[in-house]
């Protein structure tokens, strides 16, 4: 089972699965987009919670950039998806349009 961390950005606190070991480098990870994420906020004021995460992600991905010129380069392409979790989300699919069948057909026979 994944360990799970919470994480407060931005005065929000949010719950994340990483796996077991990993949770001082999501902590690390997060207290970056925090500071990223205020210091949007404050040059640019009021934002909804997408904006700022955008804007944060951004100002990160700038600093990198900075830093490392290759990072601005055509991005790896990413890695193959986990059988088991593609084959749940394929029956919760399966299952979902099963559902709004059925609830079709007894919407046109009330």
């Amino acid at each position: 089972m994944p360990a799970m961390v919470d994480l407060t950005i931005a005065g929000r606190t949010y719950q994340v699965a990483c796996r077991d070991g990993e949770e001082d480098n999501l902590r690390a990870a997060a207290r970056i987009v925090d500071g990223k994420s205020r210091e949007a906020l404050s040059g640019l004021g009021a934002l909804s919670e997408a904006r700022q995460f955008l804007f944060a992600s951004l100002l990160i991905a700038d600093q990198l950039i900075d830093k490392k010129p290759e990072a601005a380069a055509e991005p790896p392409p990413p890695p193959a998806p986990d059988p088991m979790l593609a084959n749940r989300a394929e029956a919760l699919a399966d299952r979902l349009e099963s559902l709004a069948e059925a609830l079709e057909r007894e919407g046109a026979n009330p």
